[in-house]
């Protein structure tokens, strides 16, 4: 008999931390307030809805800032269930409030881009910001959560609302296309998951994450196999929500047939969702079997960055959305450079997660600047071709320097000093974890995202092609000359200046990857 079968009662009688759970009480909450409000406001009135989503989630990131003195527990096992050490459901210590503050930020900009798409696109406002809003939440969850069972109800809270926004384009071909790849890959990375967290509960008798470290490094005989087999279930199944090669084939398709705030939502938040609840499985519940996930995630970054890059190389500048798909491609090569610092932890004592999470935070900012100005450019050339973007200096100087910063960024060059850093920092933790292989692997496919990131940024300093006329078989649109709404250039203007800033002080974001998120 286990020591949890063997334990007492448990007394459910505790006092809720509400202050600690305020991130992620909140959106949940303004997500029913709108979806009610929505009955009973008139066609003409919808818009206050979005406004109302934009004031919750600012409300939610703001309340960040008294959480940072001391790390804060809730909803904690309590009497004889204590005999293995403190074990809690939710936690908000460094690592939680850096990722919330991701999480919800990367919403927020989201939300700024909808308000405008909403109107343009007639989608159903109070569907969409229901469905925005409960998502955001259970991202927000995720990185708290530090029991199996509430990790998985989290990364669902957040991916189920993401079918419907991803589909939500009613009688739109590419978009119940996209939901459905999307709906099916997830289903099944979600079916993998809880048959692994099954196999895994089977063999210690926890859920919670502390207390399946401690009881994994001593399984018994008999059932170690099980417990192998269930920790390699759990993480396949992480890595379909990283789109980690080869589980990332719904990503192209996905994000082209969704509205451009999502498929932006998506490539930040959507990934942070997946990483979190990898590096949380890895480094806090499963260090005993690091011999089979650390090796595992290598080989995954490797052929994750490969692929990623390999196929944004191929894209043709003329054909219909290849701008959305270069930016699919990038994010799935970006997925491979996240997971090299996850693999490095299982091979070195340093803590290595920080560098994941100081690549995540530089590539959330500047990535949803990069669909920012998409959205921008979508508004007057809808096909949103590479081509499309030839001559945007002439047109918008603005946001045309603002892409060239996020692409030069992605690509790690100067002046974009934070993706160099972040690059620089990540490639550290390869060659301090011993895997001097996966190391050279990224500088090689470092070499060759520069090719399309540059030719990319080169295209919107020249000439633009007259009104009109053809450029090799692309009949170009009209020039960009409409008033841009004011919460497009917010969101714009945002990531813009974050990216500036963290450029120029690139330790804001690098000392995460100096210090360890985790207490010790």
């Amino acid at each position: 008999m286990t020591a949890f079968a063997a334990a007492g009662p448990v007394s459910l009688v505790q006092t809720v931390d509400w202050l600690a759970i305020a991130p992620v009480v909140i959106p949940a909450a303004v997500a029913l307030l709108v979806l009610v409000a929505d009955l009973f406001l008139p066609d003409g009135k919808k818009a206050v809805l979005g406004w109302i989503s934009v004031a919750g989630l600012a409300a939610s990131t703001l309340l960040l800032l008294p959480l940072r003195g001391e790390d804060r527990s809730t909803f904690c096992l309590t009497g004889d269930a204590l005999a293995d050490g403190a074990a809690c459901s939710y936690t908000a210590d460094r690592f939680t409030l850096v990722i919330q503050f991701l999480v919800l930020a990367g919403a927020l900009v989201t939300a700024l881009l909808s308000v405008t798409a909403i109107r343009e696109t007639r989608l159903p406002a109070g569907e969409y910001w229901f469905l925005l809003l409960s998502s955001a939440a259970g991202a927000a969850l995720l990185p708290a959560s530090r029991d199996l069972a509430t990790l998985i109800v989290a990364l669902e809270v957040a991916s189920l609302p993401a079918f419907a926004l991803v589909g939500l384009r009613r009688g739109d071909r590419l978009s119940s296309e996209a939901a459905l790849k999307f709906f099916l890959s997830s289903v099944t990375a979600t079916a993998v998951s809880l048959l692994g967290i099954s196999f895994v509960y089977a063999a210690t008798g926890t859920l919670h994450l502390t207390q399946v470290a401690d009881r994994l490094e001593d399984v018994p005989g008999q059932l170690d196999t099980l417990a192998m087999t269930g920790v390699a279930l759990t993480l396949i199944g992480f890595a379909f929500k990283t789109a980690a090669v080869p589980f990332h084939f719904w990503v192209p398709d996905t994000y082209v047939g969704a509205p451009l705030p999502i498929a932006g939502y998506l490539s930040v938040i959507g990934k942070a969702v997946g990483f979190t609840g990898l590096i949380l499985v890895t480094v806090i519940a499963f260090p005993a079997y690091s011999d089979i996930w650390g090796p595992a995630l290598a080989v995954l970054a490797a052929l994750t960055m490969t692929l990623g890059n390999a196929a944004a190389l191929r894209q043709d500048p003329h054909r219909a959305h290849s701008a959305v798909r270069l930016l699919a491609w990038s994010s799935v090569g970006q997925a491979g450079y996240l997971l090299v610092p996850i693999a490095a932890a299982a091979y070195s004592e340093r803590d290595q997660i920080g560098s994941t999470v100081a690549y995540a935070l530089m590539y959330a900012a500047v990535n949803l600047g990069a669909f920012a100005v998409a959205a921008l450019v979508a508004r007057t050339k809808p096909l949103n071709r590479i081509a499309d973007y030839r001559g945007l200096y002439a047109e918008r100087p603005l946001a045309a320097l603002a892409l060239a910063f996020f692409l030069l960024c992605l690509a790690g060059l100067p002046p974009g000093i934070i993706g160099l850093f972040a690059k620089v920092t990540v490639f550290q933790s390869a060659v301090d974890a011993g895997l001097g292989w996966l190391a050279v692997v990224m500088a090689v496919n470092v070499v060759m995202a520069l090719y399309y990131y540059l030719q990319w940024t080169a295209l919107l300093f020249r000439a633009p092609v007259p009104e009109g006329e053809t450029a090799a078989g692309a009949t170009v649109g009209t020039p960009l000359r409409a008033k841009v709404p004011f919460p497009v250039t917010a969101a714009i203007t945002v990531t813009a200046v974050v990216s500036v800033i963290v450029s120029g002080a690139p330790q804001l974001v690098l000392r995460f990857a100096a210090t360890s998120l985790f207490p010790q």
